[in-house]
């Protein structure tokens, strides 16, 4: 949503280039400290403490995300934010994310998902545009910056967001559902019991037949 939005970000009289290395680094940025606010929680237990501290990671990396991604713009003018709507924007996603996180931790099953997917793209697009509010250009030069064009920077985006799209949908069709892990398991459970008892039985058939001594002792009786 980010990318896409900044793509439609204009000023008056001002050029703006995509600085590409550092727009996929704030992706990646994004990805990993997000993932990690979501590691804590799971490594946390789930607890409120650590579902806080994933969430302020979270929101962080959302923030970073969208803050690197401004640096990123190469413009012929000069940009300041204004620290008030800097700080609403930071809040926001912090917030959002701490919400997206309890909602997957406390609510079960597909309403979850969707819930937490909505209140995660409500932290994005929350201090997006707040952040974005804050912003002023000012002190337009008449001079082309370097760095990639908005369609030099579109096409990329969108094959590697259709490619990323794809393998997560596929991903999550091929991952079993709770059902299936626990047909699973029942049927591991009756296969460890099934083969429990055959070896009780052999143990027993084994425990019935004399043992060599016995039939020598037994022969030499007759």
């Amino acid at each position: 949503m980010h990318f896409v939005a900044m793509l439609g970000f204009s000023a008056s009289g001002v050029t703006i280039r995509y600085n590409i290395p550092e727009t996929l680094l704030s992706a990646a940025i994004a990805i990993v400290v997000v993932g990690a606010g979501l590691f804590i929680t799971e490594l946390g237990k789930r607890k409120l403490a650590a579902m806080l501290v994933g969430g302020a990671l979270a929101g962080a990396g959302v923030a970073a995300m969208h803050y690197m991604g401004m640096e990123a713009m190469e413009m012929s003018a000069r940009v300041v934010y204004n620290p008030t709507y800097v700080i609403a924007s930071i809040v926001i996603a912090i917030v959002a994310a701490t919400a997206a996180l309890w909602c997957t931790v406390h609510i079960r099953g597909t309403l979850a998902t969707i819930v937490a997917t909505l209140v995660m793209g409500l932290a994005v697009t929350g201090m997006h545009y707040t952040g974005m509010a804050g912003v002023s250009v000012t002190n337009p030069v008449d001079s082309v910056p370097a760095g990639a064009s908005t369609m030099q920077l579109l096409v990329p985006l969108v094959m590697a967001v259709s490619v990323v799209t794809f393998l997560l949908i596929l991903g999550i069709g091929l991952w079993p559902t709770e059902d299936e892990l626990r047909t699973q398991a029942e049927f591991e459970n009756r296969l460890k019991a099934h083969s429990e008892q055959g070896r009780r039985f052999v143990n027993v058939q084994q425990d019935l037949q004399p043992g060599p001594a016995q039939f020598a002792q037994t022969h030499r009786v007759r």
